[in-house]
């Protein structure tokens, strides 16, 4: 596989996990986490670190919404090289639209990794250690 043959793997996995994002089908989303996904959350708060596994990694999210009332405003792009894919996705937490990077590593049809950064941390950290 060459790496544009990659780059086209990686986005084309990102689109139908936007695709299910977009349309609120969380089983559909959680269908494209591999059983060993691996979640990484940034910042000094009670969600930051690893979740190591796909249930640990949907309890993190979960809470992660619980808190903030997470609500996607919609995906502004998607970018990939031969390694990782890119999502620039628009949320709404607390009644707040902030924009967050999402970096993933894809293996053939599943997301097996994702690393959450966050345009204003220090906000999010906020929220979440309330």
């Amino acid at each position: 596989m060459t790496d544009d043959d990659r780059r086209r793997a990686h986005i084309a996995v990102l689109k139908r996990y936007r695709d299910a994002w977009s349309a609120g089908d969380i089983a559909a989303l959680f269908a494209l986490y591999a059983d060993d996904f691996v979640l990484h959350w940034n910042g000094n708060n009670p969600l930051a670190g690893a979740h190591v596994g796909k249930p640990a990694a949907i309890a993190a999210l979960s809470s992660f919404t619980r808190k903030t009332d997470r609500r996607l405003v919609g995906v502004l792009n998607i970018m990939a090289d031969a390694d990782k894919a890119v999502m620039i996705a628009r949320e709404r937490l607390a009644g707040r639209e902030v924009d967050r990077t999402l970096i993933y590593r894809t293996d053939g049809e599943k997301v097996v990794e994702c690393w959450v950064l966050d345009a204003d941390q220090a906000w999010i950290d906020g929220l979440l250690n309330a």
